[in-house]
């Protein structure tokens, strides 16, 4: 256990690294996300939907605030059309996250943890509490891009992963969208 909790925290130090420095650097702040998406209303719902869609794609790279992204999406677009875009933005995260990681994901665990038994024991350990952990993981912040990486880095099938994911992402986004679109 003590393999794969090593390669969890160091993925979320490095997503949440991403936060802070977006965060306190004041390249993207909630409030420039509200402008551009109140922006893009004024223009046509497509580009309100590319908008949501982009940036809940990227936080799988740097960690947007995902829950008001939803949320606005709601608010801007109503609820079935800010629904679709979260959800078509957080499927399309998860996917990427899990690819790019497969792809690359050997390499980061012999940087992350040199010993070969300990990779295979951190592989063998999330293989037995994967699926669990990506459907807790919209629970906490960070933790479902960790574990779409970690599906990815340990080869977990990509079926048993999209499955999982959809089934912690869908009434996520559904619920945030319907929220946004009933408030003030």
């Amino acid at each position: 256990m003590k393999p794969l909790l090593k390669v969890i925290l160091v993925l979320t130090l490095v997503f949440a690294t991403t936060f802070l420095i977006i965060r306190f650097s004041g390249v993207l702040t909630e409030d420039d996300i509200k402008i551009w998406l109140k922006a893009a209303t004024n223009i046509n719902p497509v580009y309100v939907v590319s908008v949501v869609v982009l940036l809940l794609v990227v936080d799988i790279l740097i960690a947007v605030p995902t829950l008001t992204i939803c949320l606005l999406s709601g608010y801007f677009l109503g609820f079935q059309l800010g629904g679709l875009s979260a959800l078509i933005g957080l499927m399309a995260a998860g996917a990427i996250g899990y690819w790019m990681s497969r792809a690359f994901g050997e390499k980061i665990l012999k940087i992350i943890i040199s010993s070969k038994t300990k990779r295979e024991e951190a592989k063998a350990t999330f293989d037995q509490y994967g699926l669990v952990m990506i459907l807790l993981s919209r629970s906490s912040p960070i933790f479902s891009e960790v574990c779409a990486c970690m599906a990815g880095m340990t080869r977990m099938k990509f079926s048993k992963f999209y499955l999982a994911w959809s089934i912690n992402s869908i009434p996520y986004a559904l619920i945030a969208a319907y929220s946004g679109s009933i408030s003030s």
